[in-house]
């Protein structure tokens, strides 16, 4: 199976809204944020993946299983955003008060990371991902993102400045003619309904069985909020 690689924005929080840089803040989503990742869910529904990828942060775990993909999501530091170091909680037009021509993708950031660092952390990732196939699906950040599309195309980070990427917008990345020397872009930055005619589309078992636990899920959180005690854990 050719692989494809569902790159998912997590959805809005309260500091992609103003603007300001949100690394490794451990932010939650806003409500609006929230039911983006639900929308988003019903768009990937009758997609079966094969793994599923979230970054350790918790606006991206929370986006993930708001879209539904609760089958054991594997924890990955390579999709975590950016290190904005002095940055942190800080708005481009706010830093370039000091420093008028910084660029992040060209620039980093003091005490965080460098554009050097984040190419050899992306590239680590895309050799790993590079050895599966079928649908996988990736939960990350802004950032980061973008600098993942620049790598697997063949481009510098600098070049990530040119490839926006909204919350809760899904991208997709593959193989020109299922070619691993021809990687491409099939899908960028779609906040609509259109998915591209991927093969591997859910087997009427697997769906079930997903909206089986999910049922499960809800049943959970239901009898949480009405006071009985957690089943879930930390």
């Amino acid at each position: 199976m050719t692989l494809h690689l569902f790159l998912i924005r997590h959805g809005e929080t309260e500091w992609s809204l103003s603007g300001q840089h949100t690394g490794r803040t451990d932010i939650a989503l806003t409500e609006h944020g929230e039911e983006e990742a639900r929308r988003l869910g019903i768009r990937i529904k009758d997609i079966d993946f094969k793994y599923v990828f979230v970054s350790p942060l918790k606006r991206a775990k929370r986006t993930c299983e708001l879209a539904g993909l609760i089958q054991l999501p594997q924890s990955e530091f390579g999709l975590i955003e950016w290190d904005y170091g002095d940055y942190e909680g800080r708005t481009t037009a706010d830093i370039r008060t000091t420093r008028p021509d910084w660029n992040l993708f060209r620039d980093g950031c003091p005490k965080g990371e460098l554009p050097l660092q984040i190419s050899g952390r992306v590239d680590r990732l895309v050799a790993s991902l590079r050895n599966l196939d079928g649908n996988v699906a990736l939960f990350t950040h802004g950032h980061l993102g973008r600098a993942l599309a620049a790598r697997w195309i063949g481009l510098s980070v600098d070049f990530a400045q040119h490839f926006l990427l909204n919350t809760a917008s899904l991208s997709i990345l593959s193989y020109e003619h299922h070619q691993q020397d021809q990687p491409a872009i099939l899908l960028w930055n779609s906040t609509s309904g259109e998915i591209p005619n991927i093969s591997q589309h859910r087997s009427p078992s697997s769906q079930a069985q997903l909206e089986s636990a999910i049922g499960r899920r809800r049943a959970i959180e239901r009898w949480e909020n009405e006071g009985g005690e957690s089943l879930l854990g930390s």
